[in-house]
């Protein structure tokens, strides 16, 4: 895709604010020693068992039922179901990213990887040339391997797997081809949190970073504003999430602030309160940690096809953005991020 100027300048933006407040670790967050910290999947490999992971999540696309949607396509044989993803990923672009919550961004970026293809396709989504569309190029388990060392060496903090879901062994076989060739950085899972939750513990002991959306509360909303529909939304992304938390816990930091595991939950806020952010947040605080670090985000805009819901085809207000993080204090959400504060300050003069 092209990038405008406006966009350009809003990335270098984010990028240099990250550049300068990362030298501490935020409020909740554990520190480690990096020096003595290990990624999850060395420790798999040594026990002889990341092979065999690899070869289960492989199994799934004879029948796929890797994500809630289990379309049942043999992908293996060159079916396709709903996310239309072919047996190979197919990637959009991979470059180190300084957009991402602080925690992954340190001075070096994230190393994103950009997944085409989706298996929410959202009505609203802002990429949705590549989700929707499937913008991108196939690439071999090697070649995607190849892209996690060049992000590496180029001094990332971490690898970033984004829309992840449907091309999760894909994800897993080049992990390790990576790893055998000196890969030892933190693996970020970033997706739209529609998984299944037995499918998520195939990445115990190999994903350290879990970056999972929560979109929506309420299944209603869900099916109106997902292609398709998808009703169980929040209960798979909620037993998803859960599940995440189980195996990482919560953010864990080095002396720097950059992320070596942990979890971390986005959630938009979208107008009208369709996405019911004040359950969000109670849940959160309920059912998981109220240290757990949670970016509740502003930049919701009409996108794609939002213009043709009369719910969604606004901006969100300053006061719709104030209220949802005043919810979230309420809730006693100990680590919010911090570009969400910052914003929050900033509507809060608004509003």
């Amino acid at each position: 895709m092209d990038m405008s100027r406006r966009y350009f300048m809003k990335l270098l933006g984010a990028g240099v604010s990250a550049y300068w407040v990362t030298g501490c670790a935020w409020a909740g967050e554990l520190q480690a020693n990096s020096d003595d910290w290990t990624p999850a999947y060395e420790n798999l490999e040594k026990e002889g068992k990341f092979a065999e992971r690899i070869d289960q999540a492989y199994a799934l696309l004879e029948k796929c039922e890797i994500c809630p949607r289990r379309c049942g396509v043999n992908r293996r044989k060159g079916e396709r179901g709903f996310c239309r993803a072919p047996e190979q990923a197919v990637v959009h672009s991979h470059s180190p990213h300084f957009g991402e919550e602080t925690p992954l961004v340190g001075r070096g970026g994230s190393g994103t990887i950009f997944f085409s293809n989706c298996n929410l396709r959202c009505v609203f989504c802002q990429n949705w040339p590549i989700a929707h569309e499937g913008r991108g190029r196939q690439v071999s388990d090697s070649e995607v391997a190849d892209m996690m060392l060049r992000l590496q060496r180029r001094g990332c903090h971490n690898i970033n797997v984004v829309t992840p879901t449907h091309v999760m062994p894909n994800i897993l076989a080049a992990i390790r081809i990576a790893h055998k060739k000196g890969l030892r950085l933190p693996v970020c899972y970033n997706t739209g949190g529609y998984e299944n939750p037995d499918i998520i513990k195939l990445l115990d002991g190999i994903v350290d970073i879990y970056l999972p959306d929560l979109k929506f509360m309420d299944g209603e909303e869900a099916d109106r504003y997902i292609v398709r529909g998808a009703k169980d939304y929040p209960e798979k992304a909620q037993a998803s999430i859960k599940e995440m938390f189980r195996q990482v816990g919560n953010v864990q930091t080095d002396g720097r602030g950059r992320a070596l595991r942990g979890l971390m939950i986005r959630h938009l806020v979208m107008p009208n309160r369709v996405a019911g952010t004040k359950e969000f947040v109670t849940w959160v605080a309920t059912t998981l940690s109220k240290q757990t670090y949670v970016n509740i985000m502003s930049q919701y805009r009409v996108e794609h096809q939002a213009f043709n819901y009369e719910k969604i085809a606004r901006a969100i207000t300053p006061a719709e953005f104030v209220e949802a993080i005043e919810w979230a204090k309420e809730a006693g959400l100990e680590n919010l991020d911090e570009r969400s504060l910052s914003q929050y300050r900033v509507h809060r003069r608004r509003a």
